[in-house]
């Protein structure tokens, strides 16, 4: 039988219990509400949209694969921990590149490398395709004909010194422009002379062509345009 004594000291807990919890419900309820941090920005290597064969004899299985598995996957690696180790809070790779100035040389060199290829994968077809008729038009504007892009694009990669890129990109003016750039740096970033939004380009890095076409970067420029994606070329312009 519960005495007197045990009453009142169950009474108390009870009632105690009812307070805090009250208590407890009060400050929830005028409580701020929680902001979840983002998570950190974090770049991905696309899936191939083909095989490592699929480009022969216009560029060789396996400069493909060392290209892709080994080039391509250590700039993505290098870029995420770069983003990591200076708390890089960019909300997208186009953002980190629009303010690459602002960070190191780590970052600049692998968010480039990185997002280069990822472009440039998409930019190759294993089927052989043909512009647009919105696209001829857009290239006969710009430079007259399409033989004569080919060879003011093929300059531009062709004079570029060492490694690096040429790029078919649409400027402020809404105009197609070739330029070019050095090492892993690109159109969009906020560093190069040249900025725009890019359509089309080629990586003229030796890794991307020695083991087939050894120093003859021309050769390789040249069989390039059997294999370009103008269906994807179509897509960005329009």
């Amino acid at each position: 039988m519960q005495t007197r004594r045990n009453f009142l000291h169950n009474t108390a807990k009870a009632t105690l219990a009812v307070a805090v919890s009250g208590s407890v419900l009060n400050n929830l309820a005028n409580a701020e509400p929680v902001h979840h941090l983002a998570a950190p920005l974090s770049f991905n290597q696309i899936k191939l949209p083909y095989t490592y064969s699929a480009l022969e004899p216009n560029i060789d299985a396996l400069t493909m694969e060392i290209h892709y598995t080994k080039h391509h996957a250590a700039y993505i690696k290098a870029i995420n921990e770069a983003i990591v180790a200076e708390n890089i809070s960019e909300t997208s790779e186009e953002q980190l590149l629009a303010n690459i100035s602002k960070y190191s040389a780590k970052a600049r060199n692998n968010a480039g490398g990185a997002w280069n290829h990822n472009f440039f994968w998409e930019n190759l077809s294993a089927e052989k395709l043909e512009p647009s008729e919105k696209v001829m038009q857009l290239i006969n504007n710009s430079f007259g004909t399409l033989d004569k892009f080919k060879e003011a694009f093929a300059a531009a990669a062709t004079t570029r010194f060492g490694s690096g890129w040429a790029w078919l990109i649409l400027d402020e003016s809404g105009k197609l422009k070739i330029t070019s750039t050095a090492n892993q740096d690109n159109p969009l970033m906020d560093v190069v002379d040249n900025r725009g939004i890019p359509i089309l380009a080629l990586d003229v890095w030796e890794h991307a062509y020695y083991l087939h076409y050894q120093n003859k970067r021309a050769d390789y420029i040249k069989n390039w345009w059997n294999i370009v994606n103008w269906k994807k070329v179509h897509e960005r312009i329009a």
